[in-house]
């Protein structure tokens, strides 16, 4: 039990930088009452400092139809809060029906994210955004050569208008896909879960927050012998993360080829809380249960070359599987999933122009 305690105070140690200057002392004082003492304060981009009023406009066009080519579609419709904003399916579908090749991931504590997508070189939620909006294979939200008739649906709303003003005052005319981008990316960066029976026995001291087999799968969890903690660690419980005061990481060092995909192809690790409910996993949702992930990474995934060294297999009983299964289950945050501030503020009123 002292060795993954060991373990992850080492984690949490090589956190321990404070931000300097006055715009970092500006983001320790907005993130103060949405992240936990034991988690660092976050980095937010120079071009898009975050503020009340940008989270609260992120929110509603996080969950606004127009916001998609048809009208029909959301960011929330692929990521619902219930299940951590994933869509509890295999592959993706886009506002016209089609299927994307990839699982929708999901947006927990995505302010500590180094990278984006689960293949993909993008740097920045704002970056990652512009690939739903304007994928063509697949559509997704559809918003290419539809600009126009998209940002008409919000000009012509004085409500809107409002909003933007007060989220950009700085910009006569705020209303532009570039802010709404900004918006969201400001909303998605308040999603914070912290709060899990893993948080509370770790970090707040509860002893009783932890089953027993759950306690003992946190230990299997961070052994040298599995090895998930050398591509999900940090506090995140994810691949490199990044906050106030981090040193830049290898870029190369994100992804992994875990032995799940036909061909060789490497993939981002992302974080594992509130990994419960996220069902189906991996990339193409081709593994069902957290039971059949373990097995997966205890088989070592296919064999071949290209395949990460950190995927080479392990022995582990039956037993010590439902352990670490439990642990698994213990990093849900049931206040994050039924955060109201989270949540639909559309619900029961029709999305277009009743706003």
């Amino acid at each position: 039990m002292k060795s993954w305690i060991a373990a992850v105070g080492l984690i949490l140690c090589s956190l321990a930088v404070l931000p300097a200057g006055a715009r970092q002392a500006a983001v320790a004082e907005f993130f103060s009452t949405r992240v936990p003492r034991w988690f660092p304060v976050p980095k937010i981009p120079v071009d898009n400092p975050i503020s009340e009023a940008k989270v609260e406009l992120g929110r509603s066009l996080f969950y606004d139809e127009r916001l998609s080519g048809n009208g029909t579609y959301s960011c929330g419709s692929c990521h619902q809060q219930a299940l951590a904003f994933t869509d509890g399916l295999a592959h993706a579908v886009g506002s016209t029906g089609q299927h994307h090749s990839r699982s929708t991931m999901s947006l927990v504590n995505v302010v500590y994210n180094a990278s984006f997508g689960w293949d993909e070189r993008r740097w920045s939620l704002e970056a990652q955004m512009e690939v739903p909006m304007y994928n063509e294979h697949p559509i997704e939200m559809g918003l290419k050569g539809r600009d126009t008739e998209v940002l008409a649906r919000f000009t012509k709303n004085s409500r809107d208008a409002d909003r933007f003003r007060a989220a950009f005052p700085s910009e006569e005319s705020p209303v532009t896909l570039s802010n709404i981008i900004k918006a969201i990316a400001s909303f998605e960066r308040v999603l914070v879960s912290a709060d899990s029976a893993f948080d509370r026995y770790l970090y707040q001291d509860d002893r009783s927050a932890m089953s027993p087999a759950a306690r003992r799968g946190v230990a299997l969890f961070f052994s040298d012998r599995l090895r998930c903690s050398e591509c999900h660690g940090s506090v995140n419980l994810s691949g490199p993360t990044i906050f106030a005061g981090a040193m830049p990481s290898d870029p190369e060092a994100f992804f992994h080829d875990t032995g799940v995909a036909a061909k060789p192809a490497k993939f981002r690790a992302p974080s594992l809380r509130n990994i419960a409910v996220t069902a189906p996993y991996m990339h193409n949702g081709s593994i069902g249960t957290l039971k059949d992930v373990v097995q997966h990474y205890a088989r070592g995934g296919q064999s071949r070359p290209e395949k990460s060294d950190r995927v080479g297999g392990f022995t582990i009983s039956s037993s010590e599987t439902d352990d670490l299964v439990a642990f698994l289950q213990s990093l849900t945050d049931d206040a994050f999933l039924n955060n109201p501030a989270f949540s639909n503020p559309h619900s029961g009123a029709s999305q277009i122009g009743q706003r």
